[in-house]
């Protein structure tokens, strides 16, 4: 899913600047006073318990959430263009005996050809070239309820690909994924986000990946109570509070 956003200031380079931004839904304080910056090229993780404002602000983002404040990004070069985001949400659920097959979710999502009439082989070529930046031609004529964790977030992140975007941002990536499959699906958007100078914007609750994947950890609990280094906030007074934790878990 990709989505597109106003241009915003920030010197000569890309970026997603969010400056004390809050919101309230029905009287109650879900976020307050959140700044955050992510440049290209750089994977923040979003960390923080249920509850904590964490797809609140993803929302916010997206567009999805009425909020207070400034959330802007910035293409270098081009100040009047809308900078694309693609969205991969949190793996919705399929019927394993629909009939829909990952070429067909393709189709609806990228024609307007009725998928019952199958794929033009131009559509099909197409399909392919999206499925190979994740390295999933192979799924091409699977059925989507049939799909493992891993191979359905391959699938939703080629969908979030195209066209690619200037920012990645992805709910919980690694929920419903084996061990195994979070470190391919992680080294997959390291190479992405390399390849494509992307930024990326992700929440998990898996923080034993961070170290080595991550550049940013923000800690949210209904603000940003802390940021910096995976190590460092990882290790953190805030994150054992946070948590309920000792000495944090490295």
């Amino acid at each position: 899913m990709n989505i597109g956003m106003h241009g915003g200031a920030c010197g000569h380079s890309c970026c997603l600047r969010i400056e004390n931004m809050s919101v309230k839904i029905g009287g109650d304080s879900i976020l307050s006073g959140v700044n955050l910056h992510v440049h290209c090229g750089q994977m923040i993780a979003l960390i923080g318990p249920n509850g904590a404002g964490k797809s609140t602000l993803i929302k916010a983002i997206l567009g999805q959430q009425e909020y207070d404040g400034i959330i802007s990004f910035s293409v270098p070069g081009q100040r009047k263009r809308k900078a694309v985001i693609g969205y991969v949400p949190q793996s919705p659920t399929f019927d394993p005996g629909d009939p829909l097959t990952v070429a067909d979710l393709f189709a609806c999502c990228m024609s307007r050809r009725p998928a019952f009439l199958g794929l033009s082989r131009s559509m099909r070529n197409k399909v392919l070239s999206c499925l190979e930046r994740v390295h999933g031609e192979n799924l091409i004529d699977k059925r989507v309820g049939t799909l493992s964790g891993g191979e359905l977030q391959r699938v939703l992140l080629a969908l979030a690909l195209e066209p690619i975007p200037n920012i990645l941002i992805l709910d919980e990536p690694l929920s419903g994924v084996d061990v195994e499959g979070m470190e391919t699906l992680m080294d997959m958007l390291d190479e992405l986000r390399k390849s494509y100078d992307l930024s990326i914007l992700m929440t998990t609750h898996d923080f034993h990946m961070l170290p080595r994947y991550a550049d940013t950890v923000a800690l949210i609990d209904h603000r940003v109570v802390c940021e910096g280094t995976p190590e460092a906030v990882l290790q953190s007074e805030e994150f054992c509070r946070v948590f309920n934790r000792k000495g944090g878990i490295l």
